[in-house]
């Protein structure tokens, strides 16, 4: 079942943020919180919305996006992280919650989605082709801690 994430699911997508920086080799990046989770997306200005795949009371996988702003496209939705438990891959999960947020980004008239993918995860990078992706070889990303 798909379905919007509740701020009781905050625990439950905190644990599969965990186990996505475990697959992709940086368990020790993860500094956020059940409470960070609950104030940003459930707060009085959230910023971040999420889907989540439920099975048997079990979140099993989830889609976490934000809207962000092309000055050359307008708004646009950003997926931030997209897993789904490895027991459960293989059952259209990821076409379902993707599905889902390219739904709800006609919806709101966005005019794309954006997202990244490490070019070492080729598993994700065939999920991807199939749902006839672009891939961008040009641009780097950058940023800043703080």
């Amino acid at each position: 079942m798909i379905r919007k994430a509740q701020i009781e699911d905050c625990k439950a997508i905190l644990g599969l943020i965990n186990e996505l920086a475990v697959y992709e080799r940086a368990p020790e990046a993860v500094t956020n919180t059940v409470d960070g989770l609950e104030l940003t997306g459930f707060g009085a200005n959230p910023i971040w919305w999420c889907y989540v795949c439920e099975i048997n009371s079990e979140i099993v996988g989830f889609a976490l996006y934000y809207i962000r702003y092309s000055t050359w496209k307008g708004p646009r939705m950003y997926l931030e992280d997209l897993y789904i438990k490895p027991s459960y891959r293989r059952q259209q999960i990821g076409e379902a919650l993707f599905k889902t947020l390219v739904d709800e980004a006609k919806e709101k008239k966005l005019t794309g989605v954006h997202w990244q993918v490490l070019d070492w995860n080729e598993t994700a990078i065939s999920f991807y082709k199939k749902l006839s992706t672009t891939f961008d070889d040009e641009w780097v990303n950058c940023s800043i801690e703080l």
